[in-house]
Protein backbone atom coordinates (compact mmCIF):
# COMPACT_ATOMS: atom_id res chain seq x y z
CA UNK A 1 0.00 0.00 0.00
CA UNK A 2 2.91 2.36 0.76
CA UNK A 3 4.41 1.66 -2.66
CA UNK A 4 1.09 2.55 -4.30
CA UNK A 5 0.98 5.79 -2.32
CA UNK A 6 4.46 6.73 -3.52
CA UNK A 7 3.57 5.75 -7.07
CA UNK A 8 0.25 7.60 -7.36
CA UNK A 9 0.49 10.29 -4.68
CA UNK A 10 -2.88 9.38 -3.17
CA UNK A 11 -4.83 6.21 -2.51
CA UNK A 12 -8.39 5.46 -1.48
CA UNK A 13 -8.69 2.97 1.36
CA UNK A 14 -10.45 2.33 4.66
CA UNK A 15 -9.77 4.50 7.67
CA UNK A 16 -8.18 1.71 9.71
CA UNK A 17 -5.73 0.77 6.95
CA UNK A 18 -4.82 4.42 6.35
CA UNK A 19 -4.12 5.04 10.04
CA UNK A 20 -2.01 1.90 10.12
CA UNK A 21 0.13 2.72 7.05
CA UNK A 22 0.57 6.46 7.72
CA UNK A 23 3.39 6.16 10.32
CA UNK A 24 5.18 3.61 8.13
CA UNK A 25 5.07 5.93 5.09
CA UNK A 26 6.23 8.93 7.10
CA UNK A 27 9.13 6.93 8.52
CA UNK A 28 10.16 5.86 4.99
CA UNK A 29 10.11 9.47 3.78
CA UNK A 30 12.17 10.57 6.79
CA UNK A 31 14.76 7.90 6.03
CA UNK A 32 14.74 8.79 2.30
CA UNK A 33 15.40 12.48 3.09
CA UNK A 34 18.95 11.51 4.11
CA UNK A 35 19.67 10.39 0.54
CA UNK A 36 22.58 8.10 1.49
CA UNK A 37 23.28 4.60 0.21
CA UNK A 38 22.52 3.20 3.65
CA UNK A 39 19.15 4.98 3.66
CA UNK A 40 18.35 3.59 0.19
CA UNK A 41 19.19 0.03 1.30
CA UNK A 42 17.15 0.46 4.48
CA UNK A 43 14.09 1.63 2.53
CA UNK A 44 14.46 -1.23 0.03
CA UNK A 45 14.60 -3.73 2.90
CA UNK A 46 11.46 -2.28 4.49
CA UNK A 47 9.45 -1.62 1.34
CA UNK A 48 10.85 -3.76 -1.43
CA UNK A 49 11.22 -2.37 -4.92
CA UNK A 50 8.96 -2.65 -7.91
CA UNK A 51 8.65 -1.08 -11.31
CA UNK A 52 6.15 1.69 -11.96
CA UNK A 53 3.63 1.04 -14.73
CA UNK A 54 2.02 3.66 -16.99
CA UNK A 55 -1.73 4.05 -17.35
CA UNK A 56 -1.41 1.86 -20.45
CA UNK A 57 0.33 -0.85 -18.43
CA UNK A 58 3.76 -0.28 -20.00
CA UNK A 59 6.58 -0.51 -17.47
CA UNK A 60 8.65 2.64 -17.00
CA UNK A 61 12.38 2.73 -16.30
CA UNK A 62 11.74 4.35 -12.90
CA UNK A 63 11.02 2.27 -9.80
CA UNK A 64 9.14 3.21 -6.65
CA UNK A 65 12.40 3.66 -4.73
CA UNK A 66 13.83 5.89 -7.47
CA UNK A 67 10.69 8.04 -7.34
CA UNK A 68 10.84 8.20 -3.53
CA UNK A 69 14.49 9.29 -3.47
CA UNK A 70 14.36 11.42 -6.64
CA UNK A 71 11.06 13.30 -6.34
CA UNK A 72 9.28 12.78 -3.04
CA UNK A 73 12.10 13.06 -0.46
CA UNK A 74 13.61 16.29 -1.89
CA UNK A 75 10.15 17.88 -1.81
CA UNK A 76 10.10 17.49 1.99
CA UNK A 77 13.76 18.37 2.65
CA UNK A 78 12.90 21.34 4.91
CA UNK A 79 9.73 19.88 6.43
CA UNK A 80 10.20 18.26 9.88
CA UNK A 81 7.30 15.81 9.52
CA UNK A 82 3.65 15.46 8.57
CA UNK A 83 4.11 14.35 4.97
CA UNK A 84 0.69 12.70 4.59
CA UNK A 85 -2.90 13.55 5.35
CA UNK A 86 -6.08 11.55 5.74
CA UNK A 87 -9.26 13.00 4.27
CA UNK A 88 -12.55 11.31 5.12
CA UNK A 89 -14.88 10.63 2.21
CA UNK A 90 -18.64 10.72 2.50
CA UNK A 91 -19.07 7.44 0.64
CA UNK A 92 -19.09 4.13 2.50
CA UNK A 93 -17.55 0.95 1.14
CA UNK A 94 -20.02 -1.45 -0.41
CA UNK A 95 -20.30 -4.71 1.46
CA UNK A 96 -19.18 -3.91 4.98
CA UNK A 97 -20.01 -0.18 4.98
CA UNK A 98 -16.48 0.72 6.04
CA UNK A 99 -15.47 4.36 6.30
CA UNK A 100 -13.45 5.34 3.25
CA UNK A 101 -10.65 7.88 3.31
CA UNK A 102 -8.18 9.41 0.91
CA UNK A 103 -4.58 9.02 2.07
CA UNK A 104 -2.39 11.46 0.19
CA UNK A 105 1.04 12.99 0.21
CA UNK A 106 0.96 16.69 1.03
CA UNK A 107 2.35 18.94 -1.67
CA UNK A 108 4.73 21.51 -0.24
CA UNK A 109 3.11 24.17 -2.43
CA UNK A 110 -0.32 23.37 -0.97
CA UNK A 111 1.00 23.53 2.54
CA UNK A 112 2.57 26.95 1.94
CA UNK A 113 -0.56 28.34 0.30
CA UNK A 114 -2.78 27.34 3.22
CA UNK A 115 -2.39 30.90 4.48
CA UNK A 116 -4.97 32.93 2.59
CA UNK A 117 -5.89 30.06 0.29
CA UNK A 118 -9.34 29.31 -1.06
CA UNK A 119 -10.14 26.91 1.78
CA UNK A 120 -9.04 29.13 4.65
CA UNK A 121 -11.24 31.33 6.77
CA UNK A 122 -12.20 34.88 5.94
CA UNK A 123 -10.23 36.13 8.91
CA UNK A 124 -6.98 34.56 7.63
CA UNK A 125 -7.57 35.95 4.13
CA UNK A 126 -8.05 39.47 5.49
CA UNK A 127 -4.97 39.18 7.69
CA UNK A 128 -2.84 38.05 4.75
CA UNK A 129 -4.13 40.96 2.63
CA UNK A 130 -3.24 43.37 5.45
CA UNK A 131 0.27 41.91 5.70
CA UNK A 132 0.74 42.21 1.93
CA UNK A 133 -0.47 45.81 1.94
CA UNK A 134 1.83 46.70 4.83
CA UNK A 135 4.76 45.05 3.09
CA UNK A 136 4.08 46.95 -0.15
CA UNK A 137 3.96 50.29 1.71
CA UNK A 138 7.24 49.50 3.49
CA UNK A 139 8.88 48.56 0.18
CA UNK A 140 8.09 51.96 -1.41
CA UNK A 141 10.70 54.63 -0.71
CA UNK A 142 9.49 57.87 0.88
CA UNK A 143 10.36 59.87 -2.25
CA UNK A 144 8.00 57.73 -4.36
CA UNK A 145 5.14 58.16 -1.90
CA UNK A 146 5.65 61.94 -1.80
CA UNK A 147 5.78 62.21 -5.60
CA UNK A 148 2.46 60.42 -6.18
CA UNK A 149 -0.02 62.55 -8.13
CA UNK A 150 -2.28 64.78 -6.08
CA UNK A 151 -5.28 63.85 -8.25
CA UNK A 152 -5.81 60.69 -6.24
CA UNK A 153 -5.90 62.73 -3.03
CA UNK A 154 -8.36 65.25 -4.57
CA UNK A 155 -10.60 62.45 -5.86
CA UNK A 156 -10.68 60.87 -2.41
CA UNK A 157 -11.61 64.16 -0.75
CA UNK A 158 -14.31 64.83 -3.39
CA UNK A 159 -15.72 61.36 -2.81
CA UNK A 160 -16.01 62.10 0.90
CA UNK A 161 -17.37 65.63 0.41
CA UNK A 162 -20.83 64.66 -0.97
CA UNK A 163 -21.32 62.26 1.94
CA UNK A 164 -20.52 64.99 4.42
CA UNK A 165 -22.77 67.41 2.53
CA UNK A 166 -25.64 64.94 2.57
CA UNK A 167 -25.35 64.58 6.32
CA UNK A 168 -25.44 68.32 6.79
CA UNK A 169 -28.56 68.66 4.60
CA UNK A 170 -30.31 66.04 6.71
CA UNK A 171 -29.22 67.80 9.86
CA UNK A 172 -30.54 71.09 8.51
CA UNK A 173 -33.94 69.60 7.70
CA UNK A 174 -34.30 68.28 11.22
Amino acid sequence: MAASLFEHGAIRTTEAKAKDVKPFVERLITIARKGTLHARREVISLLGDRNIADADGAIQEKTVIAKLFGEIAPRYADRPGGYTRIIRLSERRIGDSGIQVLLQLIDESQADSSEGGAGSSRRKKRASKRRQAAASVQEKPAAVIASEPEETIDEASEAQAPDQGAETEQDKSQ
